[in-house]
């Protein structure tokens, strides 16, 4: 699993806390401390992942979030942040980031938040599964939507995937979190309601997802 992480931290302290966690555990590191060499650095070194604090100058780290979207790079993106709001949460997960974690943080639960994410990009031997018109290949991690592909957030496939594969069973959103992201509700259950809105939105009327009133999510055939 180890490869390149990019760290994107004005604040070096914190940078170098980070590399030096993320080093002892296996991981190449790079770090920039501004927005718009951290878009370069993406494009040039093709790293696993990238730690992005939200506080950056020049380009804020929401920008560079959207801008790595808009360009279609769905390289994981771990929000690092010292604005603890669900308002700044929700809207990283909007963007298409994988996951957020605010400072003050645990190194080592930073590293294993970085692992959990890296774990849901890894292939996995796994049916084709189809649910009404949507159908998602667990090998090549693609989806689709009728005859068109859909791009997923390695988060994003990881959800689907985990409803397709009990298609009319509901799972509460407390399941779901451990499940697909790997630690307890403490984390918020809105992550999940904000991740389903975004795969109804790419998926559009063909979405087999289904909320069931104080329960949570199914995926059941239209």
């Amino acid at each position: 699993m180890p490869g390149l992480v990019l760290v994107v931290e004005d604040e070096r302290a914190i940078a170098d806390l980070i590399c030096l966690y993320l080093r002892r555990d296996g991981f190449g590191v790079h770090v920039e401390a501004d927005g718009h060499d951290a878009l370069a650095a993406v494009r040039r070194l093709r790293p696993v992942a990238v730690l992005l604090d939200v506080g950056l100058p020049g380009m804020d780290g929401v920008e560079v979030c959207r801008a790595l979207r808009a360009a279609g790079d769905w390289t994981p993106v771990l929000f690092v942040t010292a604005r603890d709001d669900e308002v700044d949460r929700v809207l990283g997960l909007e963007l298409g980031a994988d996951d957020y974690v605010t400072k003050p943080f645990s190194p080592r639960e930073l590293v294993a938040r970085v692992r959990t994410v890296l774990r849901r990009g890894t292939p996995q031997v796994s049916p084709v599964h189809v649910v009404g018109e949507v159908k998602l290949d667990g090998d090549r991690r693609r989806v689709w939507a009728g005859a068109a592909e859909v791009a997923l957030t390695s988060t994003e496939f990881d959800l689907l995937a985990h409803l397709m594969r009990h298609p009319g069973r509901v799972f509460a959103r407390e399941q779901l979190l451990s499940a697909v992201w790997g630690y307890a509700a403490a984390a918020g259950t809105r992550t999940v309601d904000v991740h389903v809105a975004q795969l109804r939105a790419k998926l559009g009327d063909r979405s087999p997802i289904r909320t069931v009133r104080g329960v949570g999510y199914s995926v059941e055939a239209s």
